[in-house]
């Protein structure tokens, strides 16, 4: 069985390689195969997890970096039963981790997961590409995307806050959409639509917390265009997993195939996976049953901060 640490030296405020090559050196003491390869280039991480996982020997990779490092490691290892994958949080917002809860914190000690048990995950296929947690289109996509692009400009909030002034504030909010759930076909100016494998993206926004990574189900939001006034006041509520407050709005659906296709005139739909980002006039998400293995510690859940459902009724 090999260990690879997949080191992103990119991830977070500084380079933590030298930090992640001393643990990998503490695993080695185990008597483990334990090796460091480190991401240089936008999917090298995805690159050298497909690498790995197609030689068809066993091997347990150590997602070394942020949400976008571990959105590669999942697309290079998917429908691999050889591979499995794990975290080693070195990014800013590290959203995935919070799924598990309380356990998330023992994810930094790569001693707790070495020899932790193995576990499929769902994924959520978008156009041919995996998402782990969450696959957003909307104004929080553009918001996100937005980020990225002005990151050069400004550095961390001060980035976030001009591309919320910009999205937000200079922008419309709604997108005229053709949105087809399982067949069910709906028309309609829509701020957002959000397919949730996991729970959190956004830096800890949880718009629906009776999401579950392993059951087989993917549950998607439909928020209608509002005033920018009323998306406001009534995007806390969003965020908090409370979106049955305002049923008039709001709508949660458990449809295995999710089309949506711009309408004639509308820009390109940007679509978020896991934080990466995405254009295309047309996007179609399903579920991608149990196509990962994951590893972490004994008796962690990925599920350990899901909710019961409370449904909004339909819009």
């Amino acid at each position: 069985m090999k260990h690879v640490f997949l080191i992103n030296p990119r991830a977070g405020k500084r380079d933590q390689t030298a930090r992640l090559r001393g643990l990998a050196d503490r695993l080695a003491a185990h008597g483990l195969k334990v090796s460091c390869l480190l991401t240089d280039r936008l999917g090298g991480a995805e690159a050298i997890a497909r690498a790995l996982a197609e030689t068809g020997e066993p091997v347990r990779i150590y997602a070394c970096g942020g949400d976008g490092t571990v959105h590669e490691a999942a697309n290079g290892i998917a429908g691999y039963e050889n591979a499995a994958m794990t975290v080693i949080p070195t990014g800013t917002g590290n959203d995935f981790l919070k799924n598990f809860g309380p356990d998330a914190a023992k994810f930094s000690d790569p001693e707790n997961l070495w020899d932790g048990p193995d576990f499929p995950l769902d994924l959520i296929d978008c156009n041919g590409r995996y998402c782990l947690t969450i696959a957003c289109s909307g104004i929080d996509a553009r918001i996100a995307d937005s980020v990225h692009r002005y990151g050069g400009l400004l550095s961390g909030r001060g980035s976030y806050l001009l591309s919320v002034a910009v999205n937000f504030l200079f922008k419309p909010i709604g997108r005229r959409w053709r949105v087809e759930l399982d067949g069910e076909v709906l028309e309609d100016d829509f701020a957002l639509v959000s397919m949730c494998n996991g729970r959190y993206y956004g830096g800890g926004s949880m718009p629906v917390p009776q999401a579950r990574m392993d059951d087989g189900v993917l549950e998607t939001i439909l928020v209608k265009n509002v005033p920018k006034a009323t998306f406001a006041r009534l995007f806390p509520a969003y965020s908090a997993g409370d979106c049955w407050k305002f049923p008039h709005i709001a709508r949660v659906v458990t449809a295995r195939q999710v089309s949506i296709t711009a309408c004639p005139g509308e820009e390109d739909i940007v679509t978020c996976l896991d934080g990466e980002s995405m254009r295309s006039q047309s996007v179609t998400l399903r579920l991608a049953d149990r196509q990962v293995n994951f590893f972490g510690p004994a008796g962690c859940s990925p599920n350990a901060t899901a909710r019961e459902a409370r449904r909004p009724a339909n819009v």
